[in-house]
């Protein structure tokens, strides 16, 4: 009972509850620096409800840190960015001076994450409208940057978008795997045309020594790339 009442605070953020955590910051500010079990601040748990009154009250507290992390090494701004529709808390904390290409402790970024929910909107305004833009060349841990990620969803408007913000095309990741392994493995056909179209790499092995078309996971995904590819006059 007396840790419940001890995060009442993170509770309460994740629960909703305005007035409560608008009446403990008066009764004490400090709690909004206080970490739980979870190493997360109320901070966290606001991005990861999206309540974004909450959110602003905790941001308007002294010596707020945009880019604190929990014990994941996870920023507000990564966790938002998780999030669906959250744009208006992920506005607020750019406006606050987020720093985009921050790392969590698996090497990830903010547009990793937003690779991985394709979220196009927020991509073009990291990428397009702030200045500075967001890195797109930046590695996480298993090697993979966000191409990887969004050749693996399939997302082709991501793909071109990344390559468009020099991501690199034919960059392998810790299982050799480049974004045009991941996208064909995937079953993503469209995603792989797209890529190779691009320059991507056909004779490219990863660890196992497999080419891209090797992994693909029927024979109707390999057939459309190579219907594709003649139909764009690409020799594979």
């Amino acid at each position: 009972m007396a840790d419940q009442s001890k995060y009442a605070i993170h509770a309460a953020a994740r629960e909703g509850k305005v007035s409560i955590v608008e009446s403990l910051l008066n009764a004490d500010p400090k709690l909004a620096k206080l970490k739980d079990d979870d190493g997360r601040l109320p901070i966290h748990w606001a991005a990861s409800a999206n309540n974004f009154e909450i959110f602003s009250l905790l941001v308007n507290q002294k010596g707020f840190d945009p880019d604190v992390k929990d014990d994941m090494g996870w920023t507000p701004l990564m966790i938002a960015a998780s999030v669906k529709d959250s744009d208006k808390i992920v506005d607020l904390l750019l406006s606050k001076g987020a720093d985009v290409n921050e790392k969590n402790d698996s090497g990830q970024t903010v547009l990793h994450f937003i690779t991985s929910k394709t979220n196009l909107d927020l991509a073009r305004k990291l990428l397009e409208e702030l200045k500075p833009p967001a890195s797109a060349r930046v590695r996480d841990k298993r090697g993979q940057y966000p191409l990887h990620r969004a050749a693996a969803v399939g997302s082709v408007p991501m793909v071109n978008l990344l390559l468009k913000a020099k991501s690199p095309l034919n960059a392998t990741d810790s299982s050799g795997y480049t974004a045009l392994h991941h996208a064909i493995a995937e079953g993503h056909g469209d995603t792989a045309v797209a890529l190779i179209k691009a320059g991507a790499e056909m004779d490219k092995k990863d660890a196992d020594g497999m080419l891209p078309l090797d992994l693909a996971p029927d024979r109707d995904v390999r057939k459309y790339i190579e219907r594709e590819c003649e139909r764009e006059g690409i020799e594979l």
